[in-house]
């Protein structure tokens, strides 16, 4: 079953809170409601469907890197790019946060960035723009069929819109945050609309359950 059709039903109750992620959707003139507080209270169980799986890329330092994470971390991934002006602008510094607050709570995440635009996010520009969010955050990118394999194990698909004069292409592209273990399994979807101290909520949750 494809994972598009499957996001409304997806566990903590986020759906009510991911209309209009994609640039093309998103209406900014409408006032922002605040997101409803989540019940974390539940046990946490796997996802219902599958998605995800192996990739081989490059990352921002010229480094080959899997989905399995080298330190033993679990991983917060987002497909975007990181000149964004739309929702990775959302989420690229959500995930940086996220990792700062759970840092300080002694549990250690790796934030990720899988580019939609090789040729915009290049080992020369990605890295930097990266580590202004934070020290952590990953940049990858790769040949094209090592990014199209990326793209169809977690079903993401992306259209270019137009070019913007100051920011270059602008896609619309899918909007979840991934939350994977350290072997690269993904735990569950995370909507970048939510609070800080809720996504920090959410991913304790799968961390000290220490799924397999």
């Amino acid at each position: 079953m494809r994972l598009r059709a499957l996001l409304a039903g997806l566990a903590l109750s986020l759906a009510a809170s991911t209309a209009a992620f994609a640039h093309g959707d998103e209406d900014h003139g409408a006032p922002q409601q605040p997101a409803k507080p989540l019940d974390l209270s539940g046990a946490v169980t796997p996802l219902p469907w599958d998605v995800g799986g192996p990739f081989t890329l490059t990352d921002h330092t010229g480094a080959t890197r899997s989905e399995v994470d080298p330190e033993g971390r679990h991983q917060l991934l987002f497909f975007g790019y990181a000149a964004c002006p739309g929702i990775c602008s959302a989420a690229l510094p959500l995930m940086a946060e996220t990792t700062a607050t759970l840092a300080q709570n002694g549990t250690e995440v790796t934030p990720i960035l899988l580019t939609i635009d090789p040729k915009l996010d290049t080992l020369e520009t990605m890295g930097p723009a990266l580590a202004e969010l934070s020290p952590s955050f990953v940049g990858l990118t790769g040949e094209p069929e090592a990014l199209e394999k990326a793209y169809s194990a977690y079903q993401i698909s992306f259209e270019q819109l137009f070019v913007d004069p100051e920011y270059g292409p602008i896609y619309s592209h899918g909007a979840h945050i991934f939350l994977l273990d350290p072997k690269g399994k993904v735990l569950t979807l995370l909507p970048p609309v939510l609070p800080a101290d809720q996504v920090v909520a959410i991913v304790k949750r799968y961390t000290d359950a220490k799924l397999n």
